[in-house]
């Protein structure tokens, strides 16, 4: 009852250094990596007048798929950290000379890394599915519904890729003038617009440029002469023309699991795409344990050496570093061929199962015994 009294608190004292390091580094390294994202939206708020509240709301949609992308990165630095910690401070070597087995050591990182691993299926099959769709939605907002409040006067304003508006003035009462729009969305057509005047009112699209005095010019494709429309009154549509309400099309970013297992996407061709991205939903999970086991056999396996060797920390780095360019490459090359998909419940399972296998063989087969206490150390008390 006492050996299990300790036991319990050993567990319990290296678990909540494992899970406070994993919160403060996990949510250091979001907080770095939105912060870079987050850099392509601030021309939103810089150029376009857009609130910064807005901008935090729409960049805060993006930190759940950072998390679920580096969770189990930061899984592996915590553990390797953590216990290498414990091995420089000579706490692993009471616990070893204890007679505790490298599994009782292992398992309080065991029990983080099953707690990492069902919080990355959470947010995989659940959370980012709907963070990224309305993420989407919020964008398709901003660049339709509120365009009007873009426009800047003497500014070259881009609505999208194919659209650009330029305002001389506006009135109090919100009259534009000096009006030149360059409209590209029609590729067959290209047209450029100059109004004198005009105003924005809301249509069910979008926004509507209303002009008045306006001529268009376009260049006729088939013999590349200028023709010039001219016309007293005359309305655009400034919305994005692809991304309306009834058309907006579903990336695969933002659907469920079960309509990437079973595709429909807009182009035919893309569906080994979809059918790839629901197998790394279900498989990227499990590289949170496989990470954790590549720390934990680098950390608790081989000699004793007082002054420590950084030789096993780096041959885990490296292994992380390998496995990590290999998912990449393995996921690019079963969106193309779906016969590879199983290489990816390699990629992320099999370096964990040999993990374990190494870290627990002495176990299984009844050969570990406590390590002898190197020569002028002394056992201290257990924390």
């Amino acid at each position: 009852m006492r050996t299990g009294r300790v036991i319990t608190r050993l567990d319990v004292y290296m678990f909540r250094q494992l899970g406070l390091a994993l919160i403060a580094v996990t949510g250091g390294l979001a907080a770095l990596v939105w912060l870079t994202q987050s850099l392509r939206f601030v021309e939103l708020v810089v150029n376009h007048g857009l609130s910064f509240g807005v901008f935090l709301r729409l960049t805060a949609l993006l930190i759940p798929s950072l998390v679920a992308v580096i969770l189990p990165i930061t899984t592996f630095i915590v553990t390797q950290f953590v216990y290498q910690r414990l091995a420089g401070d000579r706490e692993l070597t009471v616990m070893r000379a204890a007679g505790l087995s490298p599994l009782t050591l292992a398992r309080p990182a065991l029990a983080l890394a099953t707690l990492v691993v069902i919080a990355c299926y959470a947010l995989n099959l659940w959370i980012v599915p709907l963070s990224f769709s309305a993420f989407r939605d919020f964008q398709w907002e901003i660049r339709n519904r509120i365009a009007a409040f873009m426009l800047q006067d003497g500014v070259f304003t881009p609505i999208s890729k194919d659209l650009t508006v330029y305002i001389r003035s506006r009135d109090p009462d919100g009259t534009l003038h000096g009006i030149l729009v360059d409209d590209s969305r029609d590729k067959s057509a290209p047209a450029t617009i100059l109004a004198e005047r005009g105003r924005l009112v809301q249509g069910p699209q979008g926004p509507r440029g209303c002009r008045r005095s306006a001529a268009r010019e376009e260049i006729a494709p088939q013999t590349g002469r200028l023709n010039l429309l001219t016309f007293k009154q005359n309305e655009i549509d400034l919305g994005d023309r692809n991304h309306s309400d009834s058309a907006r099309v579903a990336d695969m970013s933002e659907v469920s699991l079960s309509a990437l297992l079973n595709p429909h996407p807009q182009n035919p061709k893309d569906a080994p795409k979809w059918i790839a991205e629901g197998y790394k939903r279900i498989s990227s999970p499990l590289t949170a344990m496989s990470y954790a086991l590549i720390a934990l056999l680098s950390v608790l396996t081989g000699a004793f050496r007082r002054q420590g060797s950084f030789v096993r920390p780096l041959v885990a780095i490296g292994a992380v570093v390998g496995l990590l360019a290999a998912g990449l490459a393995v996921d690019n090359l079963a969106a193309r061929d779906n016969a590879l998909i199983p290489l990816m419940w390699v990629q992320a399972a099999l370096p964990g199962i040999i993990c374990g296998w190494l870290l627990l063989s002495p176990l299984l087969f009844g050969i570990w015994r406590r390590p002898a206490m190197p020569q002028g150390e002394s056992v201290g008390a257990a924390p």
